[in-house]
């Protein structure tokens, strides 16, 4: 494998090994700096980071041997060994488009909020996909602070919730809702049904089991040193 090198008329260059390169060395002997063109080197330099000069273009040919010869260019030719899952990207401009083309029952997940510290305590759960009549408070943007509302509607499409009392004046005088991101309100009252109970009970197992993984109990211990 052939790798090659390019260096501007006058200056001072960096060959492959990061190194400065300048005039007086076996690479330069031989250049025709009437030459315009630039062309192959007959015999290879030697790659001892001695300081090179070159008038014109000089094309300096190095072999794969070459580059195997440096500890420091061989690291940036080794493989990335991580942990990677084929099937989930990272690019932007994909996880946009998904975010946005989400159909109905990823939003609703989407469209979570945070529980308060009373309700967190009670169920032992952080959050809840937000549904109609519960009852929520602003924290963060323009309407934060104010009293607690009930949610009068949650539109999936535009990803926002309207808000009781959480209102804005139109220039011809009527009175629409402002809509409000999941993300900025914390739930204080829970609208429940037989489903909703479900859920907070599988979250309440599932936070439960995963405080105990990985600790060992009394007997156990008392088991591996017997």
């Amino acid at each position: 494998m052939w790798k090659t090198g390019w260096w501007w008329e006058g200056g001072r260059g960096t060959g492959d090994n990061g190194k400065n390169i300048s005039s007086s060395s076996p690479a330069c002997s031989g250049v025709d700096s009437t030459s315009a063109l630039p062309r192959e080197r007959d015999r290879r330099p030697e790659r001892d980071g001695t300081s090179w000069n070159c008038s014109r273009y000089d094309r300096i040919t190095f072999t794969q041997t070459d580059r195997q010869r440096e500890p420091s260019m061989r690291s940036n030719w080794q493989a990335i060994n991580m942990k990677l899952n084929p099937f989930v990207t990272s690019s932007r401009r994909k996880n946009r488009k998904r975010h946005f083309n989400a159909p109905s029952h990823i939003r609703r997940k989407i469209m979570s909020s945070p529980l308060s510290k009373e309700l967190r305590q009670k169920y032992n759960a952080r959050s809840m996909p937000i549904r109609k009549d519960d009852e929520v408070q602003v924290v963060r943007g323009h309407y934060k602070g104010q009293q607690i509302g009930k949610v009068v509607q949650v539109y999936r499409k535009k990803y926002v919730i309207y808000i009781e009392r959480v209102q804005r004046e139109k220039a011809n005088g009527t009175t629409v809702h402002v809509g409000i991101h999941p993300s900025k309100v914390v739930i204080t009252r829970l609208k429940l049904d037989k489903d909703r109970k479900k859920i907070l009970e599988r979250k309440a197992k599932s936070r439960a089991d995963g405080k105990e993984k990985g600790k060992y109990k009394e007997e156990t211990i008392e088991k591996m040193a017997e």
